[in-house]
């Protein structure tokens, strides 16, 4: 399965460790603090380590998502198969900067439609936190539907999902 991807105005390459001062940068955002959690990356070294345990986990794809024209750094995408849910889970996280323009339909678009087309991932959740207004926003734009509310480590998410068959659904770019 193709591993980069390339929209009008974006290039999503595979995470690597020379991505660590953007991931530093990333992970450290108040957005990223609020929504995601602390993933203790206090320093690049930090961001190299945390780099280096996702990319010796099978069942995580990992890009990063840059300007196409100028390859600057401006977010992440991530599908993840979570222990606690029995389909992949869709994320997604920019700057704060670079929200608001689409670059995030954008890429979870391409993502989306690439793989709901292979059979082995004819379904894809989402999980987001209750008050995270513009992830549930962009879910729905996506055309994933809300499924239920489940607890997480003691915490409330919000779970949605799309299958194949709903393809049609998603905006083609």
């Amino acid at each position: 399965m193709n591993t980069h991807f390339t929209t009008e105005r974006l290039s999503l390459q595979p995470l690597k460790l020379a991505d660590a001062g953007f991931i530093f940068q990333l992970v450290n955002t108040a957005t990223w603090l609020q929504f995601i959690g602390d993933r203790k990356v206090g320093a690049v070294k930090d961001a190299e380590a945390y780099i280096q345990k996702i990319l010796g986990n099978p069942a995580i794809r990992y890009w990063v998502v840059k300007l196409k024209d100028q390859e600057i750094p401006i977010g992440t995408i991530t599908l993840i198969q979570r222990d606690y849910l029995p389909h992949p889970d869709i994320g997604f996280a920019f700057l704060p900067e670079y929200g608001k323009k689409g670059y995030a339909f954008e890429a979870t678009n391409i993502v989306l439609h690439t793989f709901l087309e292979d059979p082995l991932f004819a379904t894809i959740m989402a999980t987001a936190a209750p008050d995270n207004i513009n992830s549930i926003q962009l879910l729905e734009k996506l055309g994933l539907t809300f499924k239920e509310k489940i607890e997480v480590e003691g915490k409330t998410l919000v779970l949605y999902r799309i299958v194949a068959n709903d393809i049609d659904q998603i905006p083609k770019l």
